[in-house]
């Protein structure tokens, strides 16, 4: 398929992954995932990248005798496909500055709140829901955004809000977030295979 290279980072389940792979099935994004890489073990979005036919890399620390060693050897790798984008679909690890810049405004990350809210260090995964929760707000939602070198702190591509139930719980909440994860994902990628995302300062403007 023509179009850009796109590699998927993952530190789990992949659902994300998967959200990415069926629109590029679908021929709703325009290019094709290259390569997804982990950086744990048993991540099973590796063996949801290998049921598709999408080649699968594990890079961890341990293989490669320390962090700086795995980041250069990812920095090679995705030179040596020459990847257009990078998403960074719920890795867990920190990307290193050199490749932020090498890759600037071509690296996006989808954060499960509407960032500037319960984002930034140490706020991933069910901590940001608990965040919310306890914080009582009636509203949360997801946020993809470009990677800069502040955490969670790049221009901010598309937003989308769900509304939190008096009743509802963590997993509630957690599974509400994930679902329009899983659309607006999709779409930043489609709109930046499309050349549709001009950045403007701190801004995205989308054409």
């Amino acid at each position: 398929m023509q179009g850009i290279k796109i590699a998927v980072l993952i530190s789990g389940g992949g659902t994300n992954l998967q959200s990415l792979i069926d629109a590029v099935e679908e021929g709703s994004i325009k290019g094709s995932i290259a390569l997804v890489i982990s950086d744990r073990k048993g991540a099973f979005g590796l063996t949801r990248a290998e049921n598709h036919g999408i080649q699968a890399m594990l890079l961890d620390k341990k293989t490669y005798g320390g962090i700086e060693e795995r980041d250069a050897a990812l920095l090679q790798i995705l030179q040596e496909q020459k990847i257009d984008l990078i998403v960074l679909a719920g890795y867990l690890a920190i990307v290193p500055q050199r490749i932020i810049a090498k890759y600037e405004n071509r690296m996006i990350n989808i954060h499960p709140s509407l960032i500037p809210s319960f984002c930034g260090s140490g706020y991933y995964g069910e901590k940001v829901h608990q965040e919310a929760l306890n914080r009582g707000v009636k509203v949360t939602g997801a946020t993809v955004h470009f990677v800069n070198e502040e955490t969670d702190g790049g221009p901010i591509i598309l937003q989308e809000t769900v509304t939190i139930d008096f009743d509802d719980d963590l997993k509630d909440i957690q599974t509400k977030v994930l679902e329009i994860e899983h659309k607006i994902l999709p779409q930043a990628v489609r709109l930046f295979a499309e050349g549709r995302l001009k950045v403007i300062g701190n801004r995205v403007k989308i054409l």
